[in-house]
């Protein structure tokens, strides 16, 4: 693809940029095009590589991002108007300033790439395959832990199991995590864009280069990074598909009890997962009765529930009387237990200092949360331990890492139904199916609405629920032993070898034959 293919106005630029970032949508779940994922990288780091300027690149980089995430994400506008009251207008707003937010992240990667090209007089090869897939790492490591972290959309996520493609670049997501399949994607559209201008041998050698790191992830794929432990057992994953907008009246709370409890008896399973917050009330609200009806069941069967539900305790001081935790609780054969959520969501169960203005335009059930401990084990429950996660706990590997090797089997406990049907539940199934990868385990999806799943240690979806419906998904799960070296180095080593990269490419000077094929237009 030459020079005259793209636009030679930067209005134009500007657009391709804005469909590039749309058309990486299309990548991720329920699409799963993840070739697109290449397309859209390529489109971004071409347009890159023909501007000089770093406000130009800033203004490329935050059209791509606004593509990307006014497509991406509009189920915000669900969460906030539909289940949270905001006035139409004011949910609109807020939407489209959180993709402008968003937007700053790609923005600040163009800038800074930009910037560093020009400074350091980098050759455009190593601009290309160095410093472009090291900043988009970098960058892309940030969105995802800044302020809490919003990790949606990460490029890497787009290379999980299912859709019409195998996916190879997946095999490396035990050794390099998410961040770094991200960054392979990025170095094969550096790769792609530096080969339309190279020569025929050098293209040749690149095009080797890139069939082999494709070969490897695919061979990595395959090796068993963990063992099977023990036999198979049986797990029933309930899909209560309680409407968001009655979930937490009064009235409805004997009918959610009735509907899980029918669930829960009419289950032989040895493990029950229940959705997050399936107990929709305090756990005191809850009737002894009931959850002693829940224990007895599953003692009768040999086994354990886990259980979402919130949980309110007496503070310890004036200005904090309650503490109010988004918990899991275990009844059965097994000693009672409790997890209790450690990664919070921003505006959704805490508010950061001098935001508490929000809720004046929020109807949030439950505002300010406690977080809980860094530290918490997993749940020794149906002769397993059981690593439990809540809601998007499952988008931060490294932290779900903590609870391994220990952990024999993963559990999500999510309520995608705040977001409607559009795109946010099958999302992220793709966090969960990375989860699994990186870290050799299965990963097992019990949700109020959907995406109810079963999820192998390949990242393989073995069985699965459709959304919004009544139901348990029955199935044979095998847990597992190990530990994966991303268990060990978390993002840590992907980040060391981005910065390194970005180093080493600085030091590559732009040679004068390269200042001049720039000056004549002939690099893309």
């Amino acid at each position: 693809m030459r020079v005259a293919a793209f636009p030679q106005n930067f209005a134009g630029q500007l657009a391709l940029a804005f469909a590039a970032g749309g058309i990486g949508v299309l990548a991720f779940r329920p699409f799963q095009a993840w070739p697109l994922a290449i397309v859209s990288l390529f489109l971004l780091f071409a347009l890159l590589a023909r501007v000089g300027s770093t406000w130009r690149g800033w203004m490329l980089g935050y059209s791509f991002g606004m593509g990307l995430f006014i497509f991406g994400v509009p189920w915000i506008y669900t969460s906030l108007h539909d289940f949270g009251g905001m006035p139409v207008v004011l949910a609109a707003a807020a939407t489209f300033l959180f993709a402008c937010y968003l937007a700053l992240f790609p923005a600040l990667f163009a800038a800074s790439h930009c910037y560093l090209v020009r400074r350091f007089s980098v050759a455009p090869p190593a601009a290309l395959l160095l410093i472009m897939p090291a900043g988009f790492v970098l960058w892309e490591y940030i969105r995802g832990n800044f302020f809490s972290g919003f990790p949606w959309l990460v490029f890497g996520y787009s290379q999980t199991p299912g859709g019409m493609w195998f996916a190879p670049l997946m095999g490396y997501a035990p050794l390099l995590g998410v961040f770094g399949i991200g960054g392979l994607l990025a170095f094969t559209a550096g790769a792609g864009v530096w080969i339309t201008t190279a020569g025929s041998r050098k293209r040749r050698a690149l095009l080797v280069s890139l069939i082999g790191l494709w070969v490897a992830g695919a061979l990595l794929h395959r090796y068993p990074w963990s063992a099977p432990i023990g036999a198979p057992i049986a797990v029933s994953l309930l899909q209560g598909n309680v409407p968001q907008s009655l979930k937490w009246r009064e009235e409805q709370l004997p009918v959610t009890l009735d509907n899980y409890y029918r669930l829960v008896v009419a289950s032989r399973a040895t493990l029950v997962v229940l959705p997050e917050t399936a107990l929709s009330a305090s756990l005191h609200d809850v009737p002894s009765e009931y959850l002693a009806a829940l224990k007895r069941h599953l003692e009768k069967n040999g086994g354990d529930v886990i259980a979402g539900v919130t949980i309110v305790e007496r503070g310890a001081s004036k200005q904090a009387p309650y503490i109010v935790s988004n918990s899991a609780i275990s009844l059965g054969q097994s000693p009672p237990q409790r997890y209790d959520k450690q990664h919070l969501v921003v505006f959704g169960e805490f508010i950061p200092p001098l935001f508490s203005w929000v809720y004046r335009w929020l109807q949030i059930p439950v505002g300010d949360m406690a977080a809980g401990r860094a530290d918490q084990q997993p749940m020794r429950v149906a002769g397993q331990a059981v690593g439990v996660n809540i809601c998007y706990e499952d988008a931060f590997g490294a932290e779900l890492s903590r609870q391994l090797p220990e952990a024999t089997l993963l559990v999500n406990m999510s309520n995608m139904a705040w977001f409607g049907a559009y795109l946010a539940a099958d999302q992220q199934t793709q966090f969960s199916q990375m989860r699994s990868l990186e870290l050799g385990r299965w990963m097992l999806r019990a949700t109020n609405t959907g995406v109810t799943a079963a999820i192998n240690e390949q990242g393989e979806i073995v069985g699965a629920l459709p959304q919004f419906v009544r139901g348990a998904l029955e199935v044979s799960v095998q847990p597992r032993s190990g530990t994966t070296p991303y268990v060990r180095w978390n993002d840590w080593m992907i980040l060391s070898i981005a910065l390194l990269a970005m180093l080493v490419g600085c030091r590559i000077k732009r040679q004068d034959r390269d200042s001049a094929r720039l000056a004549a237009g002939k690099w893309l």
